[in-house]
């Protein structure tokens, strides 16, 4: 397994789902230096997800070497001693945010507990991001992003019902309500190309990445 840098109180790790793809897992598969090592390697499959590293509150991320279920085939091994990654939905195409091409996929799974197919849906989801590829070998690196999903309590369900009220009050209205729309999203780098020491020079295509 991989040092991992231990981030100073305050400091958190959020990246974008291209910088994820780019900075790290191109980087990881080609063998070039990380950003910074907080991305360890982790054999999923030896692993249940609440026995890993970090609270369950915490989005964990982990390099997983991904392995083919049958030998010919092109499905990946998801079981564990527990229970299975299941995934649900398409694929989601992740796309570079200045060139606009695709740079990798994204992949929603749910962890199941018990015995395939009749296991029991958990609260434990997982992203699991590729390289756009034409051909993916049998075992090729993966980064996978797991936490796990929080229930809204009764609680929580009461405050945001008397917030809403309390908006309404102060409106003096009852109906519609205008809302401040979302601030736009910052544009984030695209696809660099790397030269061998792993400095970035330029846009590059991802799909086809030459070391």
């Amino acid at each position: 397994m991989d040092k991992v840098l231990t981030l100073p109180p305050g400091f958190r790790f959020h990246p974008t789902d291209e910088e994820l793809v780019v900075q790290y897992l191109r980087r990881k598969v080609l063998s070039y230096p990380l950003p910074a090592s907080v991305i360890p390697e982790i054999n999923l499959a030896k692993h249940n997800p609440w026995y890993l590293l970090g609270g369950c509150k915490e989005e964990r991320y982990f390099f997983n070497l991904r392995e083919a279920k049958y030998a010919n085939g092109s499905r990946s091994n998801r079981a564990t001693a527990s229970g299975y990654w299941k995934a649900t939905g398409k694929d989601k195409p992740v796309v570079g945010s200045r060139c606009n091409r695709v740079v990798g996929t994204k992949k929603v799974l749910v962890f199941y507990q018990g015995k395939a197919p009749r296991g029991e849906r958990t609260d434990w989801i997982m992203h699991e991001y590729r390289l756009a590829s034409p051909t993916q070998p049998a075992r090729d690196w993966v980064l996978c992003r797991i936490f796990k999903k929080q229930r809204a309590t009764e609680m929580d369900v009461e405050e945001a019902a008397g917030e809403h009220r309390f908006v309404e009050f102060a409106n003096g209205r009852s109906g519609n309500i205008r809302r401040p729309s979302s601030p736009s999203a910052s544009d984030s780098s695209c696809v660099t190309e790397m030269t061998s020491d792993g400095t970035a020079n330029g846009d590059h295509d991802i799909s086809s990445p030459s070391p």
